[in-house]
């Protein structure tokens, strides 16, 4: 897919990519560039909720027990 950039440096996300990744006007987009490589990345409005459910849980309690790992070795 392709888009074009207008002269004040805009672009419009072709509809199918915004489907795809449930993209809405209230989120943003990250711009990386790495390796002469562009990579566009989207940034949820409340990036927290959209992480909410991914991971295979206790992860604060393993974050709390990490960080009083480090106090104690100070």
């Amino acid at each position: 897919m392709r888009s074009t950039i207008t002269a004040r440096g805009q672009t419009v996300i072709p509809a199918a990519i915004r489907r795809h990744f449930h993209l809405t006007q209230a989120d943003r987009l990250e711009w990386i560039v790495e390796n002469n490589t562009l990579r566009i990345v989207p940034v949820r409005e409340n990036p927290i909720d959209e992480f909410r459910g991914q991971g295979s849980g206790g992860a604060v309690t393993r974050l709390l027990a990490d960080r009083k790992k480090d106090r104690e070795r100070t």
